[in-house]
């Protein structure tokens, strides 16, 4: 399997960096992960300070790894105990073929300790400090007024597929998080936009292509959705804003 032979690798670079930890969080540990659609998102607790001979050894291993199948795929935050604590501390990430900072969300955090799956060395609860409820639910309709509403007004967005999918089941996944505090996979978030009213020829699509393996869409079709996923998810984040505020 092309995953499991990635991630022995990535696994294997790693071991000159002495790791006290790596995770898997995502699709991959919650049970949804769709090989060829799906990230493989990981996080990495490496046991020394990142400097600058850090940095350049990360990008030396993902670079090996850069012709393995599926490794644009793989996606990887590297932490320190030290430093993992801090909820608003931007980290060393190898992601989309490029190295940056970022910070480890607050429902990457949850994942971790509700569902991560330990591929090396302690568990989450060993490093990380607990998700307290009110910070979830605060943080992901921040991430939907915040950022997901400003983008629904930019239409070139949503011809892509990537847009149309994420948009929807992040939505999705939000709303959940904030009236029952649970963490839910794509495949429930599908489930759950039929229930919150959501446009079920789109839902239909996402679906399609994710699970299946439909014929590329047409033009008009490609519009059409576009036109229907906006419409139903900017009126959408405002409801759940207001409610949660």
């Amino acid at each position: 399997m092309p995953t499991d032979a990635l991630l022995d690798r990535f696994l294997t670079g790693l071991a000159p960096l002495a790791p006290v930890a790596v995770w898997a969080h995502g699709s991959l540990a919650g049970g949804d992960y769709r090989e060829g659609r799906s990230d493989l998102d990981l996080i990495t607790v490496l046991g020394r300070p990142v400097t600058a001979r850090t940095v350049w050894r990360v990008a030396l291993l993902h670079a090996r790894l850069r012709n393995e199948p599926l490794a644009d795929r793989l996606h990887c935050t590297y932490l320190t105990p030290d430093t993992a604590p801090d909820a608003e501390r931007r980290h060393l990430t190898w992601a989309h073929e490029q190295l940056f900072e970022r910070t480890v969300t607050p429902v990457t955090r949850a994942e971790l300790h509700r569902f991560g799956r330990v591929l090396r060395g302690a568990p989450p609860a060993d490093v990380l400090p607990p998700v307290p409820d009110g910070e979830l639910a605060a943080f992901v309709v921040r991430d939907q007024r915040d950022f997901w509403r400003r983008e629904v007004d930019r239409d070139a967005h949503w011809t892509q597929d990537v847009w149309v999918d994420l948009g929807l089941l992040t939505f999705a996944r939000a709303t959940v998080t904030v009236r029952e505090g649970r963490l839910i996979s794509k495949r429930e978030a599908l489930a759950v936009l039929a229930d919150l009213g959501a446009p079920g020829e789109v839902v239909a699509d996402i679906r399609r292509r994710r699970y299946e393996d439909p014929a590329p869409p047409d033009g008009e079709w490609v519009l059409r959705r576009a036109r229907l996923t906006r419409d139903y998810l900017g009126p959408a984040i405002d409801s759940l804003v207001a409610r949660a505020g």
